[in-house]
């Protein structure tokens, strides 16, 4: 009769053999979501802007959609516009986004960065980008190809 293996021995073999296997498998944003951090348009725009650069501030970014909603250059929109957006941001679209691990948020600087889902989710807007508002899409690539 076959003498069956050790237990402790087999488990350290095993172990050693591929430390890759009891590594926990990447954290995967499923597509519910991603649908949901994509919802709100200014939460998109704001997810173009990571394609851009992968660090802004909340008033960079406030500037940045308050004159696509409004249309206007950057240096033409008013303090009013610019507060409107910011608060909206900081209170509702910044919390979402973080939530999702989109982006992370140093409450002191008022810097956002791109967290562990943010390659996830802008993969997803560049592929149903022109589906949701073509227009949105359209005015944040022509931004990125004039730097």
């Amino acid at each position: 009769m076959a003498e069956e293996p050790d237990t402790d021995e087999q488990a350290t073999s095993d172990a050693s053999a591929s430390p890759e296997k009891q590594l926990p498998p990447p954290s995967i944003l499923e597509i519910e979501p991603v649908y949901q951090a994509l919802g709100h348009s200014r939460r998109r725009y704001l997810c173009y802007t990571l394609l851009e650069d992968t660090e802004w501030s909340l008033t960079e970014l406030a500037t940045k959609i308050a004159a696509w909603e409004h249309d206007v250059p950057e240096h033409a929109v008013t303090e009013a516009q610019r507060e409107e957006v910011y608060v909206s941001l900081y209170h509702a679209h910044v919390p979402k986004l973080v939530d999702e691990g989109v982006i992370t948020f140093d409450e002191t600087t008022e810097t956002i960065t791109t967290a562990e889902h943010a390659e996830q989710v802008i993969a997803a807007l560049e592929g149903m980008g022109a589906s949701l508002d073509s227009n949105q899409e359209t005015h944040a690539r022509s931004e990125m190809d004039e730097r």
